[in-house]
């Protein structure tokens, strides 16, 4: 398995509406294209609670990048991503990392 982190970084307010986009739009459409979500989080202490933390769990590269360019295309995000940001946009940045279990990682 090969593990993406994704980092999105909100603007001031803006982070309910994440929350909401991804809990409500975002999970099923995932679901809908195969791709595995290994957990979310959000920090209780840290440089900032305007971050949202991810990791997708994939087979092999090509695999993310068949199902990730599948989902950008899908005309249901468009539409529902540009609905949600209706009142302005919710994400500043995103930051993406590809993690690679080691021999003695309880995850695999």
């Amino acid at each position: 398995m090969i593990y993406e982190q994704r980092i999105y970084k909100c603007y001031p307010g803006r982070m309910p509406n994440l929350l909401k986009r991804f809990e409500t739009t975002t999970l099923s459409i995932w679901e809908r294209h195969g791709i595995r979500q290994a957990g979310f989080w959000t920090p209780v202490v840290g440089k900032s609670n305007l971050e949202l933390f991810y990791l997708l769990a994939w087979l092999s590269m090509s695999e993310r990048e068949e199902k990730w360019e599948a989902f950008r295309k899908d005309p249901e995000w468009l539409q529902k991503r540009e609905a949600s940001e209706e009142d302005g946009p919710i994400v500043a940045s995103i930051e993406n990392l590809f993690l690679e279990p080691t021999s003695f990682s309880c995850v695999k």
